[in-house]
């Protein structure tokens, strides 16, 4: 790594990037959204001399508090796009509602990590559950809807109960309906707005669980204990590390998360969402979702870990080593929505809590507004 007195040029930069070679501090780093991912992705580039610049339409953007340059505008304006990559050494996401033409079209001038392919398919839940299944990797049940004589043939197929899902733009409980024996299958596809969807069979887990994973630009990979969440109305509540799963079965799903990172040739963290099933006292694993970014259920890293999540995909899509992924403590997770985080106050006199706010300007019901990581000593 060069010195930050001979700090490279732009040009100078990008061609170490375009070499696999690690970015000088001073190097730049795009990352394509606002909201609190993005923040703290932002926060953990500044301490290793990394800048980061946001694009995002919203002007209010929380991101924008803490970066080096800001970009308001449209996803899809081509002449800002085309600005926003030539300032940049790399770029990155923080989440994966985006369009992909915009992606691809970054990727013309600079190197996008992850790549486009990981955006395909995580942002279609067709193409993950198919992604998954054809990489071997055991999935619920699933067909795909595309009008009311498809949803009839797939419940058909799949059975009741199940849970109607489109295809895109779904997250935190959004975009999906459940089907019991009762439902009338008309009225289900008009609750997700007669869109292209999929149907799951209904899964009868014991407990959900994630696993935060990271692959580096070399190929080098690692993964964080796994968590296990509790979600409330479909937003995640809580992360518990370590969970309450066997020692084999976290093991799985750590094998898991580096089969996928490798078969995408993926760069950066990535987020493994699982259902744990139990037959005659056997624990196995299904994977519900994949996340191509940094993840709520990662956010317990940031206390408990040398290196946090965040720290590791600026690492990670910037060509650097990656740094250790063990914890030195246990942790709890806990998500502050809407009128919680009014309680700040009296979490930060707690000194057995860990306060991160995400500096947004209006409290909503059901919206993201910090979290709080509780310690406790390692078991």
């Amino acid at each position: 790594m060069r010195s930050l007195k001979n700090r490279p040029t732009m040009a100078e930069r990008r061609h170490l990037t375009d070499a696999g070679m690690v970015l000088a501090p001073g190097s730049m780093i795009g990352i394509f959204g606002g909201g609190q991912l993005g923040r703290m992705l932002a926060l953990a580039a500044a301490p290793l001399g990394l800048k980061c610049h946001i694009y995002c339409p919203d002007p209010q953007s929380p991101a924008f508090d803490v970066a080096a340059a800001r970009t308001i505008a449209a996803y899809d304006d081509e002449g800002a796009l085309d600005r926003f990559a030539g300032s940049l050494d790399v770029v990155t996401y923080e989440f994966e509602n985006i369009d992909l033409a915009a992606v691809e079209r970054l990727a013309k001038t600079v190197p996008v990590r992850p790549g486009a392919r990981a955006l395909a398919v995580a942002q279609d839940r067709l193409a993950e559950k198919t992604f998954l299944q054809d990489a071997g990797i055991a999935v619920a049940p699933f067909a795909a809807v595309d009008c009311l004589a498809g949803l009839e043939n797939a419940v058909a197929a799949i059975g009741r109960p199940a849970v109607l899902k489109t295809r895109r733009l779904g997250y935190d409980g959004k975009g999906q309906t459940p089907i019991t024996k009762d439902t009338d299958l008309d009225g289900a596809l008009q609750e997700v707005g007669g869109a292209a969807s999929i149907v799951e069979g209904f899964i009868d887990f014991t407990k959900e669980v994630s696993v935060i994973a990271v692959r580096g630009a070399d190929g080098a990979t690692a993964c964080y204990d796994v968590a296990e969440n509790v979600h409330r109305e479909h937003i995640l509540h809580t992360s518990t590390v370590p969970a309450a799963i066997l020692p084999e079965t976290a093991t799985d799903a750590r094998r898991i998360a580096e089969h996928i990172m490798t078969t995408l040739d993926y760069v950066g963290v990535l987020g493994v969402e699982f259902f744990v099933t139990e037959v005659d006292g056997r624990e196995s694993l299904l994977v519900n979702e994949i996340a191509p970014r940094v993840h709520n259920s990662g956010h317990w890293t940031q206390d408990a870990c040398a290196v946090s999540q965040f720290e590791n995909h600026i690492r990670a899509v910037a060509g650097w080593p990656l740094g250790p992924t063990g914890r030195h403590a246990d942790a709890v997770m806990t998500n502050l929505i809407g009128a919680e985080a009014d309680a700040w106050a009296a979490l930060a006199a707690d000194t057995a809590a860990r306060l991160h706010l995400y500096g947004k300007n209006e409290t909503r019901p059901g919206r993201k507004m910090g979290h709080v990581n509780r310690l406790s000593s390692r078991t």
